[in-house]
């Protein structure tokens, strides 16, 4: 799944923050492929983490919205 999601952001060109959470067999062989990606890929450890992970990015990427 990993490997998935970097081809994909990749080919996109995925321009707001990606939150993805890994769940599974090969999780940290996941995080690892998302780590070497180098792309801007923020990871979550549950649902729950993902959720507010996103909130913080939303509200990270409109305060920077409002300064410029």
């Amino acid at each position: 799944m990993a490997k998935g999601v970097v081809q994909a952001v990749k080919e996109v060109g995925v321009e707001v923050p990606l939150v993805v959470r890994l769940a599974g067999t090969n999780v940290e062989e996941g995080r690892r492929i998302l780590d070497e990606s180098k792309l801007p890929l923020i990871q979550a450890d549950s649902l729950e983490d993902a959720a507010n992970k996103v909130v913080a990015a939303w509200k990270k990427r409109k305060q920077s919205e409002s300064e410029t």
